[in-house]
């Protein structure tokens, strides 16, 4: 990846910003992207300038032209990533380089200037350095300090074309659970009528089409009792590829894990690498193979399947409790497997454990 000397990032502090009293509210309660820091980090990038004026100022509304690239063609990406505050104070956040990486990917995708990966860290850096008051106490539960990088194409323009103007932004969101009822299995609806990517589109890139794609399926799966979505491969409609934001994990009987291989059209997931990591640590075989929907409901159904579970930044490890489908469904045994990964790893992320992958990195 192309890199450059992290700049100096400007501070333009707010000159309203949310009371001690405030924001001890807002963590002790936090919804997930609910509410926003005071500072946010903003970079320009012009085709002639490059990078340039990187800035963290108030949280607020971006002006942009109507004619803004973004809105007509789309050419926007984005990251998630968490901010915790371990035992003494100190704040860490996890794999950044792995998003940063992922970032680059999703900005050649989409036809956006790449930023460098130092450039990438030092913009988290620097906003949660100002706004460190804000990563809740681990004290407080399963709470962090989400982080949300993201890129949009700003040139005022109707031709269809790469822009030559972009806007680097993070802004950052105090963050309870995911799912607030707990480690509660989830309902599973299988989509039968939409698919959320297709090989040669933009699966593998974090961007909010992608989203977008997913929603009237989510929609759907809500009005049949379902928490989220699994989408199937565009061209067979037969192989299991992930939810709408998460990646997907089964587990067999004799411990042997399998989750589908990255085909082109599945998000790289950061959580689902390390899990494989941990995992194998674990002494379970891990297979990452393409796994059909048929095989999904007769093992299930047999009791071969012993747990499913989804995974993703957001929601760490959630457990799959049923699969749906117009006329039928099937509910999984259930097991003990994701509760110890997702404990492995959060130990790692609030600093419980020794980080003995490397994986931590200090931000304040």
């Amino acid at each position: 990846m192309t890199t450059q000397t992290a700049p100096t990032f400007t501070l333009e502090q707010r000159s309203d910003p949310a009371t001690d009293e405030q924001v001890a509210e807002l963590l002790a309660n936090p919804a997930f992207g609910a509410k926003f820091t005071d500072h946010m980090v903003l970079i320009d990038w012009t085709k002639d300038g490059g990078w340039a004026n990187a800035r963290v100022t108030a949280y607020g509304p971006i002006p942009l032209e109507p004619a803004a690239s973004v809105f007509h063609y789309g050419q926007e990406i984005f990251e998630g990533m968490k901010a915790y505050r371990h035992a003494d104070g100190s704040v860490w956040t996890f794999r950044p380089e792995v998003n940063a990486a992922r970032f680059a990917q999703s900005a050649r995708r989409l036809a956006l200037p790449e930023l460098p990966e130092d450039l990438f860290i030092e913009s988290l850096r620097a906003l949660v350095d100002l706004d460190q008051r804000w990563v809740p106490d681990q004290s407080l539960g399963e709470v962090s300090l989400y982080l949300r990088p993201f890129m949009i194409a700003t040139e005022q323009a109707l031709g269809v074309r790469p822009a030559n103007r972009a806007l680097y932004s993070v802004i950052a969101s105090p963050a309870g659970a995911y799912f607030p009822g707990g480690l509660k299995p989830v309902n599973i609806w299988l989509s039968e009528d939409f698919v959320r990517a297709a090989p040669g589109g933009t699966g593998t890139a974090k961007c909010g089409g992608n989203y977008g794609a997913s929603l009237a399926a989510q929609a759907e799966g809500a009005e049949n009792g379902c928490d989220q979505v699994a989408f199937l491969d565009a061209v067979e409609k037969k192989w299991v590829e992930e939810l709408g934001g998460m990646n997907l994990f089964f587990v067999y009987r004799d411990g042997t894990i399998v989750t589908p291989e990255l085909s082109g059209t599945i998000l790289e997931g950061v959580t689902r690498s390390c899990l494989i990591d941990l995992a194998r640590e674990r002494g379970h075989e891990v297979v990452e193979r393409r796994y059909s929907i048929d095989e999904w409901r007769a093992d299930a159904e047999s009791g071969e399947l012993a747990e499913v579970f989804a995974c993703g930044t957001a929601a760490v490890i959630v457990p799959v409790g049923t699969l749906k489908w117009r006329g039928g469904e099937v509910a999984m045994a259930g097991g003990d497997i994701a509760s110890d990964l997702r404990s492995a790893l959060l130990d790692i992320q609030y600093g419980r454990a020794e980080d003995t992958h490397g994986w931590m990195h200090r931000l304040v």
